[in-house]
């Protein structure tokens, strides 16, 4: 039996439990552990990439793959990775507080990733389809643990211990494609408890999404950072990009410490941000890119429009830039269901993927 298979059964069996509330707590709360488990443990994803050399030409092979330690097993393998990009889909969208699109957002990401409308070299010389470059480890079955009842905590640990389960596997640093915002705060949490301290973070957005609870959500994605920082997993964050902000997220960026950098200010700040080390006296870096960051006539594909942003070499050059070790990364908030037909922001947001990339050969 397939794992999407028994993940189907499993939910459906769980769900009309719940209808008919003839099954107690205890045993729903085993068969949703049971779903957790087989989430953290079978079949994740689309599989890694294999080259194979013939005369003068590379054939790309995909395969699947049915854990992380596979993934990192075959980098182990073919040697001379100190750090490997790996991603990570988390496609969640339930807590966006407008649209929920960016929960389809991790599989068209993938596409633009692998397309063949461009070759696999980033501008650094990155081979992106060297194994020790990048592998894919899949998607975390949001979804499936959502119809099978499983709370938003119990979510948001799921998440966690995945990525925790990434970072086990020796030299493989998660590279996260989101969904919604809401999963930096768990994706942070996990990379600091796993690397056992804080981490610098360089945020880039329209929005500081630092909100107590927006909307009464704990876990909304105009809340992340706060939930970050309350937990003491950053020591400095960097807010770049940030052109809507109220008053709520001025005193939250002054209660927490937070270095706010807004688009009015961008020309003053440019050189400063253009020219960033971060990472020193704590466990690394760790970068997160809201494609809303850009201006949205470089990526239209968002869920709240705010004209004014980055240009997309503004955020290359911050980041390719930037001097530190780091240690994980996400890109969240693009939504297929605003982008153009020819799925513009999937290759922008793609693209975001290639400089965040942590490779050390």
């Amino acid at each position: 039996m397939s794992f999407l298979s028994a993940m189907n059964i499993a939910r459906r069996g769980i769900h009309c439990s719940q209808t008919v509330n003839k099954v107690p707590k205890n045993l729903l709360e085993q068969g949703q552990n049971r779903v957790i488990e087989a989430a953290l443990t079978l079949t994740m994803g689309c599989g890694l990439v294999e080259s194979v050399t013939h005369r003068r030409h590379i054939i790309f092979i995909r395969f699947p793959v049915s854990t992380y330690g596979d993934a990192g097993a075959l980098v182990r393998e073919l040697g001379g990775a100190k750090a490997t990009g790996t991603l990570l889909g988390v496609p969640l969208g339930h807590n966006s507080s407008y649209l929920q699109g960016p929960a389809f957002a991790p599989p068209l990401v993938r596409e633009a990733i692998w397309n063949a409308s461009t070759n696999s070299t980033t501008e650094e010389g990155k081979v992106l389809d060297d194994p020790r470059v990048l592998v894919d480890v899949g998607d975390i079955p949001i979804q499936e643990l959502r119809d099978c009842g499983i709370d938003d905590t119990r979510l948001m640990n799921v998440v966690s211990d995945s990525v925790k389960l990434v970072m086990e596997e020796d030299p493989l640093r998660p590279v996260v494609i989101g969904g919604d915002h809401s999963i930096s705060y768990p994706v942070v949490r996990a990379v600091s408890e796993k690397l056992g301290g804080p981490v610098d973070i360089l945020h880039l957005d329209a929005h500081p999404d630092i909100y107590d609870r927006f909307e009464g959500n704990y876990y909304s994605h105009a809340s992340s950072f706060a939930r970050i920082m309350e937990g003491g997993y950053a020591r400095r964050l960097l807010q770049v990009g940030i052109r809507s902000i109220n008053l709520e997220g001025r005193e939250q960026g002054k209660r927490f410490g937070v270095e706010q950098y807004e688009m009015r200010t961008f020309s003053k700040d440019r050189e400063f941000l253009e020219n960033l080390k971060l990472g020193e006296g704590v466990k690394g870096v760790y970068i997160s890119i809201d494609v809303d960051c850009l201006d949205p006539a470089f990526a239209p594909g968002v869920s709240h429009f705010e004209s004014g942003g980055l240009s997309f070499r503004d955020v290359l050059n911050i980041i390719h830039n930037l001097k530190g070790d780091l240690v994980a990364a996400d890109v969240v908030e693009y939504n297929p269901q605003r982008d153009t037909a020819d799925g513009m922001t999937a290759m922008v947001a793609a693209k975001l993927f290639e400089p965040n990339n942590p490779v050390e050969l």
